[in-house]
């Protein structure tokens, strides 16, 4: 009986810095255009920070809470959005899923795909939860990753 190789490393993609400003960058463009002022974060697969921007005169709280979409969405590979429909009527879920540090259930969390693999997550918190999650497809868009 032959030995098997034990595998000893993964070759994962990632998002590359420019992916990351380019994204930020188109969906604060967005905000612009739509009149809001937006904080958005870009992260990695691993939920590490890849790219940051807060608007002047964007909500102080919603920093934490664009990255914490962010996070999200790449943690679990789905928007934020999503959460909503996934709970449904379970009221014990909500409740147990809403005190996970990190974890958001509003809209404006979108994962990062390529070739159907989650690269990372993009979170856009300052407007209503419709116009952050538009911002955070157009700053997919801007990057080529959407």
């Amino acid at each position: 009986m032959e030995a098997t190789a034990i595998r000893k490393t993964v070759t994962q993609r990632g998002i590359h810095w420019e992916a990351a400003h380019a994204a930020v960058c188109g969906a604060v463009k967005k905000a612009e255009a739509l009149g809001i002022r937006i904080n958005v974060a870009v992260c990695d697969a691993h939920g590490t920070p890849m790219a940051f921007l807060r608007m002047a005169g964007a909500p102080l709280h919603s920093v934490a809470i664009a990255e914490d979409k962010a996070y999200t969405a790449a943690g679990f590979g789905m928007s934020t959005a999503r959460w909503d429909r996934a709970v449904g009527d379970n009221e014990a879920l909500r409740a147990g899923l809403a005190q996970r540090p990190r974890l958001v259930m509003l809209g404006g969390g979108l994962p990062v795909m390529t070739d159907n693999e989650c690269i990372g997550g993009i979170g856009v918190s300052g407007g209503s939860e419709e116009e952050d999650e538009l911002c955070a497809r157009t700053g997919l868009v801007a990057a080529g990753l959407g």
